[in-house]
């Protein structure tokens, strides 16, 4: 069953930075007009296995009154690029904080989240540096699908969390890693699934449009490149330094798994409720031509789906004021933000 809400370019690919360390424990309590344990949180800094001996960090934030009653849990899964877990970006010129916001969102809703740094950035394990073999080893499609498989286990495992009231939420390519994890989950697997600004057609067929609105010379190259990474797993070499930004030389398997993914399938074979929710501004996942395979893969399902687009929100969720706006910086657009705690509360019985 779907509910449709209609109220009004970036390369995914897994590039890598070190960082800072992470962050030590905190107890956050925050004035409160209801009660202490209403509206206070408690920050937890975590660590934990990832896939392929990699040790991801992390950040749990909590609702105060997780002290008294166990809550909901929400894992929060980045978009592409170097996305530490509050979902900034060196390569972006603005921070964005998106993900920190989101975590605070769901604590005032009475949910708990765990959001990481991902493989190669900030606190988790350095990317490697060795040969071009190790180097792609270390950031595979099924790494990264398999380190949201294991934030999940480490967000089930904290005892303040209700393991049977769970949801996965991605942004942007974080949405394909939850579309793909969510069925590798069999131990308290997720009872729901939020897809932000998530594309619902293959890699390849956005990465052309993004190419051909954006930079058309290029469309020729970036055809031939992806139809080399398709055949053989791997990026051609001698590339112009301009091809080269966008595809790194040790994402080719990465990519290859990436363009070979289906998300409106993939959805379409889901038993968990999903809500779809997109910003009507964003200049990387065009609504409606990007969004719409999801919204008809929610259409097919027996289990309740929702999409709803957003008019004047950006990529980030955040609220664009001007045409030339990209919409990096501010707080979470209220129309998303209300959206998300009353869906994410109704499906989670927070």
């Amino acid at each position: 069953m779907i509910r449709r809400l209609m109220l009004g370019a970036a390369l995914m690919s897994p590039f890598a930075a070190r960082g800072q360390p992470a962050r030590a424990q905190a107890v956050r309590p925050q004035a409160a007009k209801r009660g202490f344990y209403d509206s206070g949180t408690k920050e937890l800094a975590v660590r934990f296995a990832g896939s392929g001996d990699v040790m991801l960090a992390g950040t749990l934030l909590l609702p105060i009154k997780s002290e008294l009653q166990k809550v909901p849990g929400v894992v929060l899964v980045a978009g592409s690029g170097p996305t530490d877990r509050d979902g900034n970006n060196p390569l972006a010129p603005e921070r964005i904080d998106l993900l920190k916001q989101l975590a605070e969102l769901l604590a005032e809703a009475g949910i708990g989240s765990l959001r990481y740094d991902k493989r190669g950035i900030g606190g988790s394990t350095p990317r490697v540096r060795g040969t071009l073999e190790d180097e792609e080893r270390f950031v595979t499609w099924d790494h990264f699908v398999g380190d949201v498989v294991a934030a999940h286990a480490e967000l089930v495992r904290h005892d303040e969390i209700k393991a049977y009231a769970t949801a996965l939420l991605g942004h942007s390519e974080g949405g394909l890693l939850a579309l793909a994890a969510a069925p590798q989950i069999a131990a308290n697997k997720p009872h729901a699934l939020v897809l932000a600004a998530t594309p619902g057609r293959p890699f390849g067929e956005i990465l052309r449009a993004q190419i051909a609105r954006s930079a058309p010379k290029l469309s020729d190259g970036v055809q031939h490149v992806l139809s080399a990474i398709r055949e053989t797993g791997h990026i051609p070499s001698g590339l112009p330094k301009e091809l080269e930004i966008l595809f790194p030389a040790y994402a080719g398997p990465f990519l290859q798994r990436l363009i070979a993914f289906e998300p409106a399938a993939a959805l379409a074979n889901l038993d968990q409720a999903c809500l779809v929710i997109q910003g009507g501004a964003d200049r990387q996942v065009v609504p409606m031509e990007d969004v719409q395979p999801l919204i008809d893969a929610l259409g097919k399902r027996t289990v309740s789906g929702e999409a709803i687009v957003i008019p004047s929100v950006s990529h980030n969720l955040k609220l664009v004021t001007w045409p030339t706006d990209p919409g990096f910086t501010g707080p979470i657009a209220p129309a998303a933000a209300s959206k998300l705690k009353d869906w994410l509360t109704t499906a989670l019985g927070a």
